[in-house]
């Protein structure tokens, strides 16, 4: 009967979630750059997704999730923003095929 509770997917929604979540923030950045508390948003979901893809045993993701990480704590420019959106775009597209069996 355990099987039926679907545990296994929740992580794989979760992720894909926050990636989303995390796109939605970065986008946000374009129009208000130094909005601190979307910067602060941006690194707690980042460590939300770093720890789900460590969970799953997604290292590249792990990888991706320090550089933005990184990006976000860095001072505001819209080279900064554009590196955010792009790289929730890439831990998206990795979810994606994790998802579907490719990786």
């Amino acid at each position: 009967m355990a099987e039926s509770r679907g545990s296994r997917q929740a992580p794989s929604d979760a992720l894909g979630s926050l990636c989303t979540e995390g796109r939605a923030a970065a986008e946000y950045l374009w129009q208000v750059p130094d909005d601190e508390t979307v910067r602060v948003k941006v690194v707690g979901i980042l460590q939300r997704i770093g720890a789900e893809a460590q969970a799953q045993g997604r290292k590249e993701m792990g990888r991706i999730v320090e550089e933005l990480t990184a990006a976000a704590k860095a001072s505001p420019s819209p080279q900064q923003v554009d590196l955010l959106v792009d790289g929730f775009d890439r831990l998206t597209k990795l979810w994606q095929a994790a998802k579907s069996g490719l990786l």
